[in-house]
């Protein structure tokens, strides 16, 4: 009888694929396994088992896998379920999700490797120079890879010169597998086991009389023993002993001393021996907390409105400890991989060694190993702190899933595919599990804030500080008509200024928010008015001045700063705007004794320069702080006093629905680092407009004033959470395909009906790495079914794609565009 298994592969293609085994490999294999598959010609990937059957595929002949690639399956059955919705929901494919879900060390990839063909005769002559040199390379080394011939010719795009080698039948192609991930062993030592008896000790310990460092090296390791009472190191007997690595290999050698390996995680939190209990709770965290539980009684995922520095982790803490005495795992997900050196530290103290984090500045290895933790349930993997990506984790248990800042945007994965939102697919996740969910934040989004006044969610709020600490008090400056007087300098205004020099003076630290990194966003001729564009993309290049460079926040393009004008050759650039590090630059000329530091996109690059910049502020060496909207996302200072928000119009001004639900998120939140123990802060808010509607609400904390005004719009304009919003953007390098393919699919969407369809319309910046960009965004009542409606834009996909014209038209769907 023949056996046949379905798989994902992890390509953006629909359906899943079918593959013949033996019965043998059948009794071995179960769903969430991976094979190693052929697909195509030659390509060999790894496949996820999703289901072994006998139906034979109709229409074609199913190929044999290759062979099977673990023991026990990677991959949980409610994970399948959870990537089943996240594709289904967010107009995506299942080896889209697979592809993102799963650490790249467990795709295992075939490489191509080139071969001489030693049985053509080629005349080299035929050859072109780059062909000859290939060629040549071959006669002197059997085997040559990809990125070997792209070194050797000194190009990237090395596709021809392989085409015209096969042509000739000069090479031939083999693909290889190779495994990615490699564990971590750590080499250690312990005595022979012919030296256990107490006779043969002191044999060895007489023989070794004449040799004064081989002794040393064993009494190095019969102390260690004692006093640590746990497998040696081989590095540490080599410190204890002060003596080199030559001795103690000559000791292996003779059988004197063992030598053995152990697999170790890269990755491992030691937390104190003694753990602390979590805080005593104040009065208002103990209601939220009796609410939260009780809302949890009726299986609601629940939202904690708690304004900043009201203490909502002290109210996570004892849920967690709750959740893990159950023996359930919890999930902790931040917006923002800079939190999480904060909060690690804060709940090591409670939790010590049963936490792992996972987050994107993880390598492969470490992702692989924190994986197998959490699949095999193990107590270094308890509590899970993690971004967005550590929702696809493979939960044994999980009992509890906590999601702080919950309208931060971050959440919404934009690039690549599966576009998901980790808020929404987060209470997805808890429903399968019949796990509790929590959302928690200072400023909700307008969506959940909603969900809990209608009733759909479970609503808990803390509306004082903990310790009573008054919130702190907001200034709007006027920058209009300080530049009106004069009176501006660089820019800071003189309040701004003021302030600085008071805090400094008192030994407090201070924050300044700039939302936009560089030097300056635009670099201007000022006789012909010309601006530096980047050639990949329709917007202006920003000037780095610590690089000395030109960049592109798109594409990454750079140019070195230029002398002169490449329109007219004058050489009098000026730049217009500013960024943190311009902000940097004026903090070092006005306060020359005071430490600065920047933290964003530029100089947080390093895996580990988050922390270095977070324990360098919270140990006060710094004593000013520049930063974008990092700095807004749930970091606890505790000697900041001063916050000054450099340009709160750039944020108001945006193009987009949510400006200004977003504006008034991110100053509430980058508000709320201002003193936050028992000294009230002070923030400083510049703006050319002070008598904006919005800056008023923040300054006074208006919240619900906010939510209703933002409300009434977005039922007036039939926007979320009124509407469901589908955005369809259309990629293509040429310009006028793109138009004509983006018309014909947005009057295809309006002839469907009951949809409100809006475009196409070229976004603020149309061409991106010279691809240009058009959008059609979808407005879809809630009277109007959603499932059905993605249906029949899939159908109007089927047709589109059936176009020879529109070939090459990259379609991108983004569900509730944010």
């Amino acid at each position: 009888m023949e056996i046949f298994i379905n798989v994902i592969l992890p390509i953006p293609l629909e359906k899943q694929f079918t593959y013949c085994v033996s019965e043998y490999e059948a009794a071995l294999l179960k769903v969430g396994m991976r094979v190693a598959v052929p697909f195509g010609k030659s390509k060999i990937y790894t496949a996820l088992v999703v289901e072994i059957h006998n139906r034979p595929p109709l229409a074609y002949e199913a190929k044999t896998i290759h062979n099977i690639l673990d023991e026990h399956p990677i991959v949980t059955s409610n994970q399948l379920k959870h990537w089943q919705w996240i594709a289904d929901y967010y107009m995506c494919t299942q080896g889209e999700v697979f592809r993102s879900a799963i650490p790249s060390a467990l795709l295992l990839e075939s490489e191509t490797l080139i071969l001489p063909n030693k049985d053509v005769i080629i005349d080299e002559d035929q050859l072109k120079d780059d062909d000859f040199l290939v060629y040549e390379a071959l006669k002197y080394q059997n085997i040559l890879r990809v990125n070997d011939i792209m070194e050797i010719v000194d190009k990237k795009n090395i596709l021809p010169i392989l085409n015209r080698l096969l042509q000739l039948k000069a090479i031939v192609l083999k693909e290889e597998i190779h495994e990615q991930y490699k564990p971590k062993m750590v080499r250690y030592v312990r005595l022979g086991k012919k030296y256990n008896s107490e006779p043969e000790l002191e044999k060895l310990l007489s023989s070794l009389t004449r040799a004064p460092k081989q002794s040393q090296v064993v009494l190095s390791l019969f102390h260690l023993q004692a006093t640590k009472k746990k497998p040696i190191k081989l590095h540490e007997l080599e410190i204890d002993s002060k003596s080199s690595r030559a001795v103690i290999r000559a000791l292996i050698n003779k059988e004197v001393l063992e030598e053995y390996f152990i697999q170790t995680d890269r990755v491992a939190f030691n937390g104190s021996k003694a753990l602390e209990p979590p805080k005593k709770l104040n009065e208002y965290q103990v209601k939220a907390l009796d609410i939260i539980k009780q809302n949890f009684k009726n299986k609601k995922v629940t939202l904690l409105k708690g304004v900043t520095s009201s203490g909502k982790t002290e109210v996570y803490v004892k849920l967690i400890a709750e959740c893990l005495s159950e023996g359930k795992q919890a999930l902790y997900l931040v917006p923002e991989i800079a939190i999480t050196t904060q909060l690690i530290s804060r709940l090591l103290e409670y939790f010590g060694s049963t936490i792992s984090v996972f987050h994107s500045k993880y390598n492969m290895h470490e992702k692989v190993e924190v994986w197998k933790n959490v699949l095999n349930n193990r107590p270094k993997a308890q509590l899970i702190i993690g971004a967005r990506s550590a929702l696809f984790l493979p939960f044994a248990d999980l009992g509890l899933i906590i999601i702080d800042e919950e309208h931060e945007t971050s959440f919404k994965q934009y690039d690549p595919a599966p576009r998901y939102h980790a808020r929404d697919a987060a209470i997805v996740l808890g429903g399968l599990f019949n796990s509790k969910v929590l959302l928690g934040s200072a400023t909700p989004s307008i969506e959940s804030y909603n969900n809990a006044q209608t009733g759909k969610y479970g609503y808990a709020q803390i509306d004082r500080r903990f310790g009573n600490v008054l919130m702190p008090d907001m200034e709007l400056v006027d920058i209009k008509s300080q530049y009106r007087k004069k009176r501006m300098k660089g820019h800071f205004s003189e309040r701004l200024l003021e302030e600085i020099t008071e805090t400094l003076k008192l030994g407090e630290q201070v924050i300044l928010f700039q939302n936009r990194r560089g030097y300056a966003p635009i670099l201007e001729c000022t006789t012909c008015g010309h601006s530096p564009q980047c050639p990949n993309c329709d917007v202006s290049l920003t000037y780095h001045k610590q690089r000395n460079q030109l960049r592109c926040h798109y594409c990454g393009h750079s140019i070195a700063f230029p002398n002169s004008c490449h329109a007219c050759g004058s050489n009098t650039l000026d730049t217009k705007g500013f960024g943190t590090e311009q902000v940097e630059q004026e903090l070092n000329s006005f306060f020359p004794s005071a430490k600065v530091a920047r933290m964003d996109l530029d100089t947080t690059r390093g895996k580990h320069a988050y922390a270095k910049i977070i324990h360098s502020f919270e140990n006060q060496e710094t004593d000013i702080l520049v930063g974008t909207q990092m700095l807004t996302k749930g970091l606890d200072f505790r000697n900041v006093n001063l916050v000054g928000i450099m340009n709160a119009d750039a944020l108001l001004n945006f193009p987009d629905f949510r400006a200004h639900e977003r504006t008034y998120q991110l100053l509430t939140q980058v508000a709320g680092r201002a003193g936050r123990t028992k000294k009230r802060g002070k923030v400083i808010i510049q703006t050319f407009n002070p008598y904006h509607q919005i800056l008023k609400q923040v300054t006074t904390g208006d919240y619900t004033g906010m939510f209703e005004e933002q409300l009434y719009e977005r039922e007036l304009y039939k926007y979320p959470p009124v509407t469901r919003i589908i955005r369809i953007s259309f990629k293509h390098k040429e310009y006028n395909k793109l138009n004509e393919a983006s018309a014909w699919f947005a009057q295809s969407l309006k002839n469907a009906g009951k949809i409100q369809v809006l475009g196409p319309e070229f976004p603020s910046v149309a061409r991106i790495r010279n691809q240009y960009l058009k959008h059609v965004m979808i407005k879809i009542p809630k009277s109007v079914s959603l499932q059905k409606t993605k249906k029949s834009i899939k159908r109007i996909q089927n047709s589109f794609d059936a176009i020879a014209k529109f070939k090459g038209v990259r379609i991108i769907y983004n569900v509730d565009y944010m």
